[in-house]
């Protein structure tokens, strides 16, 4: 199989028909920025690395203890059952128990173990012979270890020598998810501002939880953010105190955190209003500098096609949608195979196991040289061990939310493909007869969301696989929205009462209706080739069923909020043209150190310290004048960064700085593509660069 194309998944049309310009997507990371933005319509951003004061409740009371008791008895029996590095360790810990040490001692990992047996012996040895001490259980560095962790009894009200020594403690008991004694004027979640470069969120807050030693379920937030970007978004983990997570941002590398606050409820995916984007496109080349003005302002006055972009359906060569299919028919050994087979454009590496495991079927060879992030894989065959031939078990094994994504992109697909043949076929100007619309009457003073995904309970919200994450983030939408929803009757068009702007398509479900016109069969059609019924079952697992599955609704055309743009000029190709909030920091620092403003920050090689932006936060100084009149908000600005240090052989080179807001669920890529007309597919961006 070839890479996936647009045209495979229905993203065929434009809405202008400007001829559109060559730019260059993602050259660097940097070049695509993205700051959540939350409910109250917040643009989250990092200001701060500082953790603020700590709150101790009055109720806290150090540690005291027999100043002369000794444990080396218990020690040496505990060198018996786990040996003598674990020993040396548990001895140094309790030594640091003492008088005048405080309750929140940090807890302690032993060795990892994938012996169940052992691994309970410890548990009991603690519960019988140290019993001011806890354990519970942590992954270890591999999926077939854990390891046993031993913190202080925090639910104990005895000390070591078994007096009282907490008071007003209501023995409560020790929590799992990792947390000392607890304030009860403080809120049970910190909440913070994650920054990551180049890091998927998953994988970033997988190092976090790592280094402090908790379960990733400990963590919370509203939307997955783009692995290749720059960006900042909110989490919440469950009872830890800022000063740990501060004084781990000299440790890590490529993630920041800041903004620290206690609350009383933890994130949940989908809170959260959207996304502002700040992308540059570099390498600009156009017929002339008004092509790229006219693409411009069209975008903002059309806006774009809303589809699901090429994230949403994977980066292989077995798109999502296609595994998807093979759920929906009941072919489970096919979707197996779909998924673990060799795909054409993996690393090397990736490639040798999937084939070393196609030609010998040695899944516990394949185990030991299957890569961590390789999810499902890793799932399907941990089961197909202990199951052998049980291809739907196996399936089920994946975690729902991945799982899930395969079902989702196939409604995705289709519904692509009726926003394409909907717009060549009415096209972009007006509503027709039978389109599908929210409900004016039945909406007033509601806010409709555009987002949809699918829970077991029917009711919204999803994530993308973490491999193929995308810069969009479900969001909810109210089960009630689908009897928001109606078809344009000939009173609605003599009236004018819905507009293009209005017209929605349905993500195939059994809630939905279709539209009233030729575009309901769309649908049908094509689920039809690929032997699917829309309207029936094939098998009884629900999960895999659209017949089981609510449906919603996805506006087909969606405008840009608060939309900016500058070009720029650059001959270095290394060289930073937008500022991170990151950069926005030590910038700061920087010119506080150096008596505000004589002093350089990391990128002020490429950046002079004392530009400021006139159009958004974060751009750069407008070296022109605005546009004449001074009212159009999209002002064209060309701005030149110099790094400095270049040669003056360096090609000038022209650079297009885009910021907008979208709506969760909504692909900025798909804005970047009505804008150049051309493909966003990584494989045609990397063409760019050579």
């Amino acid at each position: 199989m070839k890479s996936l194309d647009e045209s495979d998944v229905g993203i065929l049309c434009y809405i202008s028909r400007l001829p559109g310009f060559r730019g260059i997507l993602k050259q660097r990371y940097s070049d695509f920025i993205v700051n959540e933005v939350d409910l109250e319509g917040k643009v989250v951003r990092l200001t701060s690395l500082v953790a603020p004061p700590e709150l101790v409740d009055e109720k806290e009371v150090k540690v005291s203890d027999e100043p002369n008791k000794s444990y080396d008895a218990e020690i040496q029996s505990f060198r018996a059952v786990a040996g003598d590095s674990d020993a040396d360790m548990l001895k140094t810990f309790i030594d640091k128990i003492g008088p005048g040490v405080e309750v929140n001692i940090e807890p302690i990992v032993l060795s990892p173990s994938s012996d169940k047996s052992h691994r309970t012996a410890v548990h009991n040895f603690f519960k019988e012979r140290l019993k001011f001490l806890v354990t519970d259980t942590v992954d270890g560095p591999d999926t077939t270890s854990k390891c046993i962790r031993v913190r202080l009894n925090m639910g104990n009200t005895h000390g070591r020598d078994g007096s009282k020594k907490r008071k007003n403690r209501d023995d409560k008991p020790y929590d799992s998810r990792g947390s000392e004694s607890w304030p009860e004027s403080l809120g049970k979640f910190l909440r913070f501002h994650l920054h990551k470069e180049n890091k998927d969120t998953q994988e970033a807050l997988g190092v976090i939880g790592k280094m402090l030693g908790i379960q990733p379920r400990s963590f919370g937030f509203a939307g997955t953010k783009d692995k290749r970007s720059v960006s900042t978004q909110r989490v919440t983990v469950f009872k830890q105190r800022a000063s740990r997570l501060a004084a781990l941002n000299e440790r890590l590398i490529g993630i920041k955190l800041g903004d620290f606050c206690h609350v009383n409820e933890g994130l949940v995916l989908g809170q959260l209003h959207g996304n502002r984007f700040t992308i540059t496109l570099r390498g600009v080349v156009a017929e002339s500098e008004d092509i790229i003005k006219e693409s411009v302002n069209a975008l903002t006055k059309q806006g774009f096609i809303n589809y699901f972009g090429l994230q949403r359906f994977g980066s292989s060569s077995v798109p999502t949608h296609l595994i998807g299919a093979t759920l929906l028919r009941g072919e489970w050994k096919a979707a197996v195979d779909l998924i673990l087979d060799p795909r054409e454009g993996e690393k090397e590496a990736i490639r040798r196991v999937r084939e070393y495991y196609k030609e010998t079927g040695d899944i516990e060879g394949t185990l030991r040289q299957l890569p961590r992030h390789l999810v499902a894989e890793k799932a399907i065959m941990q089961c197909l061990r202990k199951s052998p031939g049980n291809h739907l078990q196996a399936l089920k094994a994946i975690p729902r939310t991945l799982r899930m994504m395969y079902v989702h992109s196939y409604q995705s697909y289709l519904w692509n493909h009726a926003a394409s043949m909907r717009i060549e076929k009415y096209g972009v100007d007006q509503v027709v007869l039978g389109d599908l619309v929210y409900w004016k009457e039945q909406c007033a003073g509601k806010e409709i969301g555009t987002a949809y995904s699918e829970r077991e309970d029917g009711s919204s919200n999803d994530t993308q696989n973490p491999d193929h994450l995308d810069e969009i983030s479900e969001t909810d939408m109210p089960e009630e929205t689908i009897s928001f929803v109606k078809a344009v009757t000939e009173e609605d068009l003599s009236a004018g009462t819905y507009n293009v702007d209005d017209v929605v398509l349905p993500l195939p479900g059994s809630r939905v209706i279709y539209p009233k016109n030729d575009i309901g069969e769309v649908y049908h059609d094509l689920a039809k080739k690929d032997s699917i019924n829309l309207l029936e079952s094939a098998h009884s697992i629900k999960e895999f069923s659209i017949t089981s599955m609510t449906g919603g609704y996805r506006r087909v055309f969606q405008k840009l909020k608060d939309f900016e743009w500058e070009m720029l000029t650059y001959r270095d190709g290394n060289v930073p043209l937008a500022e991170t909030d990151f950069d926005v920091i030590v910038k700061s620092r920087s010119a506080e150190q150096a008596n505000l403003g004589n002093g350089k920050g990391r990128h002020e090689d490429a950046i002079d310290n004392e530009e400021q932006s006139v159009s958004f936060p974060g751009s750069l100084k407008d070296s022109s004048k605005d546009n004449e009149g001074g009212s159009d908000r999209t002002g064209f600005v060309q701005t030149e960064i110099s790094d400095g240090s270049r040669s003056d052989n360096q090609e000038t080179q022209t650079a297009l700085k885009l910021s907008f807001t979208l709506p969760a669920s909504c692909y900025a890529t798909m804005a970047i593509r009505e804008l150049l007309k051309t493909s966003t597919s990584v494989a045609f961006h990397k063409t760019l660069n050579t």
